[in-house]
């Protein structure tokens, strides 16, 4: 017996508040002017075209910083509504790379892209004992048989290092469930201990499609960087976000806003 069951998304409400607030889309309504499959995505010479059409829009001086920027947005995109319905709604959305596309709309310096998925269909844990074998395919597939994939061409093209991706990554996960899923359920609150725990300490190597698991890399104590400002967990990479700024911006949790001391000479 499998551990899971697959229906269609039949919950209007629920699918609606992933759209609006994850950005996720019916692949049917997406625009072909601005839209790409992920399996052409991950031809090196469609990805380095999209990265070169992007980089001036985006006002980036490099594909390096192009290929970190866009990251950021796509992991947003990729990991948000998926995860979110996962733990809230014990629903499993397709989120592997043949079902995925990018809709990478840029206007006014924001991004207003859109992750669309072709198959809307979501499954669901058969018993409460199935959903740890459950979460882990839904979480193999978004990570292992789709981003992986991405920021490894991404790496080829740019020759960007791909902890700066997976810290990318990274980042959206801890915002998501320690930022955006607010909920009064006891029962809703255990999944998302249970299911954070699983992702930033359990979860295997494998699952992300990588020789570790990026999520316990980057999961770093939180600090103050002054005394009136609150805890932040530093990053460990800078994520070049301040090179596509005018005037220059750094990120709150920028490891170059920390000036380390000079060493003392002997």
């Amino acid at each position: 017996m499998t551990a899971y069951s697959t229906d269609a998304f039949d919950n209007a409400k629920r699918w609606q508040h992933l759209c609006q607030s994850f950005g996720l889309m019916d692949a049917t309504q997406r625009n072909p002017a601005t839209s790409i499959w992920l399996p052409q995505l991950l031809d090196h010479e469609q990805c380095e075209k999209l990265l070169y059409h992007l980089t001036p829009i985006i006002h980036s001086p490099s594909l390096k910083v192009t290929a970190s920027l866009l990251s950021k947005r796509y992991a947003y995109l990729a990991t948000a509504a998926s995860l979110y319905a996962m733990t809230v709604y014990d629903a499993g959305l397709d989120m592997s790379a043949q079902n995925c596309f990018l809709d990478y709309q840029y206007t006014d310096r924001l991004w207003q892209s859109k992750m669309p998925i072709h198959d809307c269909r979501v499954s669901h844990p058969t018993s409460s004992k199935d959903r740890e074998k459950w979460r882990e395919m839904v979480v193999k597939n978004l990570f292992a048989n789709h981003l992986a994939l991405l920021w490894q061409v991404m790496v080829d093209v740019t020759k960007i290092h791909p902890r700066i991706l997976w810290e990318n990554t990274a980042v959206r996960v801890y915002s998501l469930y320690e930022k955006k899923i607010t909920t009064t359920s006891p029962i809703i609150q255990e999944k998302v201990k249970q299911d954070y725990a699983y992702l930033i300490k359990e979860a295997a190597p494998e699952i992300f499609g990588i020789d570790h698991n990026p999520l316990k890399r980057y999961d770093v104590k939180k600090i103050k960087l002054t005394e009136d400002s609150g805890l932040i967990r530093l990053r460990k990479s800078c994520c070049f976000y301040y090179k596509a700024t005018d005037p220059m911006e750094y990120c709150s949790n920028c490891p170059l806003l920390v000036v380390k001391p000079k060493k003392k000479k002997r």
